[in-house]
């Protein structure tokens, strides 16, 4: 014979009492049936609510008057449904009972408390309800059924309101119970009665537990709990995306998993089960097809080492500690004593080796009366400062690894760790069990969600996340922003997931905790957006949906966003780029970048801040890093000045070419960043301070392409009007060149410690000369590159190139890239 259990959604209407119904009588038909039912969908809530309600002395009849409705209308709908229901005799039942709960809230009202034994009585309606319910409908279909009422048949002690089964005593008492398939046995769940024979309630998921009692009280070959999941998953799939369905576990895993918040299981249920070597099966009845997750003395073939990771929330640790402690014998079992008599469940257990301190966690709802306990207990020890005040922490969860397989696997407990440490998650407090099937970290609950998603990343998914914040759409961000949705297939085949959850220009911030979905109207959406950029707002969205990798990209020239880079990083944020302007601000600021990103294990990337999409920095790094030292560079570090001057060289005037330039995307938004020298004075400062030069960007000679003062205070359109002035005298400086055989070029260079930018005069002979049409070209002379430089030479202007070189940065900040990092 096989115990089927139902509850939640799967008795949420009468269609769905009529698919139970088709899945239960399925199995009657082959193997004999005992189903275990809760309470319809809602009612137990309601129930309770309804005890609130009246003992606040609270008006509770709307309330009581929807659950009638609610009941009354499955009986309804049944009748509708089935021919020969007993209607007439189950809506008496329904009417009777609540009836009674009536009375007993009447009661309530004027104590102003439920009192325990009331509360169980009136909590379990719902499930006696639901057996009548269901009775009805199997004798409607001429089949035979019995109605086992619990309180004749489970013996449990405890509390009225969370008892716990004596299994050996009950199973006695079924002796006068057909197990043979003859008769379809109904059960109502979460009930009990103990030795007085008063009602009692088995707590959380009692229904559940109801079933593996009954399983074991029958001797059933099988207890299948039937839910609205397709079984145990090894991590919530609410909260972590790709989660994955476990085939198999065995009662100790699914033990240590339910221990530990596994919500489609609690550990009661697991016990006579795992007690009686009865195979439990965890189905879906939304998805019967689905072939569920087998809990018993087999292993899984599939997952072998790790099975899963759990959240169990609403923890608070105590913390005991205290000279006292040191050496006494059976202070431990003192503290421990305390909560044993409170019937105060402990949830983990950690002891530091000097013995100076004993650590455990309980349930948040219980901490309040532990701590008055705990006080009580050792008053005399805190008088004479044997024990130090007893330290409280609250809000904290519990997430643990758990698999058989685990004592067999080297170096999961440093990826355990490890992913904390990627999820800048501090550990409260330790544990693991010895039998090694479990490790178990105490950690702020507001980190927790974030914790398991990067956990279960690194151990289940080949998968990288990626979760960017793109503050700037102008030119490159905008090519960005296509670029990213252009590549969202290949990164995928490269188990890349990368999403766009926040754009932000000067005046909006769009956010979408689901990604921005960039094939539509983005800009339309930016525009309404109601509020403003922040780094607070940012790091509380991302916070909010526990993003495992955010990335923040500015794409702005901005000074104001620039000096917000350490808040950034130190808020979670990875920053990505091609902005000058943080790394030439003062060298305090640019020190104080590097130690931040280093503290908070972020990355800080800015390839494009120079060469655009070249690989300039990046291969200054490696050479640094590898001892070299920098002799002496030159260059030409401006893409938009390379575009200028080329066409000056071609014939066009200084106005011209600038125009052309700012036309095609090469100068910055305002050409006088890049005539003015600025911009190639920045970039050169950058590769200074690479090269461990400690220059301020005061400290850089600048010839400018502009003479002094020259249209300082208008706006960029009057600028551009105004630059033909220029054309004259600029020609001239072209000609004499020519006149030489030489063309200008404007050119940085760093020699002996010092930085200078100019326009230069080269001879076709001179590499340079060639560098034209938005090329960068750079030089590098040090101990490994000597006489003959490192050369480095390509596009180095407009926007596609440079979002293709942030782009390449974004990937960068993959967790793989930061571990190795």
């Amino acid at each position: 014979m096989k115990v089927l259990k139902f509850g939640g959604s799967s008795l949420a209407d009468a269609p769905r009492y009529m698919r139970v119904m088709e899945i239960s009588t399925a199995t009657h038909q082959t193997d004999g049936a005992a189903v275990v039912l809760s309470a319809p969908k809602g009612v137990t809530n309601a129930l309770s609510l309804l005890c609130e309600q009246a003992a606040a002395n609270e008006d509770f009849q709307p309330l009581f008057n929807k659950l009638n409705d609610t009941v009354t209308g499955i009986a309804n709908n049944l009748n509708e449904e089935l021919d020969g229901f007993a209607h007439a005799s189950v809506v008496e039942f329904i009417n009777s009972h609540l009836s009674v709960l009536k009375q007993h809230l009447e009661g309530i009202k004027l104590l102003g408390v439920a009192p325990d034994n009331v509360a169980a009585g009136i909590l379990s309606i719902g499930e006696y309800i639901s057996v009548t319910l269901f009775s009805a409908m199997l004798s409607a279909k001429g089949i035979a059924n019995r109605v086992i009422d619990p309180v004749k048949y489970v013996l449990a002690e405890g509390d009225y309101l969370d008892s716990i089964a004596d299994v050996s005593l009950s199973k006695a008492r079924f002796s006068d119970v057909p197990t043979d398939g003859s008769e379809f046995l109904v059960m109502p769940g979460f009930v009990a009665a103990n030795e007085a024979g008063e009602k009692v309630t088995l707590g959380r998921n009692g229904s559940d537990y109801s079933a593996a009692i009954l399983a074991a009280c029958i001797d059933a070959n099988c207890c299948e709990i039937w839910t609205d999941v397709d079984g145990v998953y090894n991590a919530d799939p609410n909260q972590v995306e790709g989660a994955v369905l476990l085939d198999k576990l065995t009662y100790q895993e699914a033990m240590e998993l339910s221990y530990f918040g596994a919500k489609v299981l609690h550990p009661k249920t697991i016990g006579p089960i795992a007690q009686h070597h009865i195979p439990c099966l965890i189905r879906n009845t939304l998805n019967p097809a689905a072939p569920g997750t087998l809990i018993s003395n087999e292993k899984s073939e599939v997952w072998t080492s790790v099975k899963g990771i759990s959240q169990l929330d609403n923890v608070t640790m105590f913390n005991v500690a205290g000279p006292g402690l040191k050496g006494m014998v059976g202070m431990a079992s003192r503290v421990f004593e305390v909560m044993s008599n409170a019937n105060i469940s402990i949830s983990l257990i950690t002891q530091s080796s000097s013995e100076y301190s004993i650590s455990f966690c309980i349930q948040s709802k219980d901490a309040s009366r532990a701590l008055t306990l705990l006080e009580d207990a050792f008053a005399l020890e805190l008088q004479n400062q044997l024990l130090d005040p007893i330290e409280v922490r609250h809000d904290l969860a519990i997430v643990t690894l758990v698999g058989d397989g685990m004592r067999q696997t080297k170096g999961l407990a440093a990826r355990f760790f490890n992913s904390l440490a990627q999820a800048r998650v501090n550990n409260v407090a330790i544990a693991q069990g010895s039998s090694e099937r479990s490790i178990s970290t105490v950690i702020e609950s507001k980190r927790a969600k974030k914790a398991v998603k990067v956990i279960h990343q690194n151990f289940f998914s080949d998968r990288h996340t990626i979760d960017v914040f793109l503050v700037g759409c102008g030119n490159v961000g905008t090519e960005l922003l296509g670029q990213i949705e252009k590549q969202q297939p290949a990164l995928l085949k490269r188990n890349v997931q990368l999403r766009v959850y926040g754009i932000a220009n000067s005046r909006k911030l769009l956010l979408n905790s689901q990604g921005i979905d960039l094939s539509g109207d983005w800009k339309a959406a930016l525009e309404s957006a109601s509020e403003g950029l922040s780094v607070e707002r940012l790091h509380q969205f991302a916070n909010d949906n526990s993003l495992v990798n955010p990335v923040i990209v500015d794409c702005t020239s901005h000074e104001a966003i620039a000096q917000q880079y350490v808040d950034m990083m130190e808020s979670g944020f990875h920053v990505v780029t091609p902005n000058k302007k943080a790394n030439t601000s003062a060298m305090s600021y640019y020190r104080k970048l590097r130690k931040t990103a280093l503290s908070t294990n972020r990355q800080y990337l800015y390839e494009t801040t120079v060469g655009a999409g070249l690989p300039v920095i990046d291969n200054l790094q490696k050479l640094f890093s590898a001892g070299d030292t920098l002799h002496r560079f030159e260059g030409i570090l401006s893409g938009s000045l390379s575009y200028v001057f080329g066409k000056l060289e071609e014939g066009m005037s200084l106005s011209q070419a600038t125009q052309t330039a700012k036309d095609n995307g090469f100068t910055e938004p305002d050409p006088r960043d890049d005539l003015s020298g600025m911009d190639v004075a920045r970039k050169l400062l950058i590769m200074a301070r690479e090269a461990d030069l400690a220059l301020e960007l005061s400290d850089i000679e600048i010839e400018s392409v502009l003479p002094k003062g020259f249209a300082e205070d208008c706006s960029i359109d009057e600028f551009m009007q105004q630059l033909p002035e220029l054309d004259a005298s600029f020609g001239e400086k072209v000609e004499a060149a020519k006149a030489e055989g030489k063309v200008l070029r404007y050119i940085g260079s760093i020699e002996d410690g010092k930085c200078r930018v100019s326009i230069q005069a080269v001879p076709a002979s001179n590499p340079l000369s060639q560098v034209k049409d938005g090329e960068n070209a750079l030089a590098i002379n040090s101990d490994y590159y000597s006489p003959i430089p490192y050369v480095i030479r390509g596009y180095g202007a407009g926007g596609t190139v440079t979002a293709a070189g942030v782009f390449a940065d974004i990937l960068r900040t993959m967790p793989w890239k930061q571990m190795a990092h």
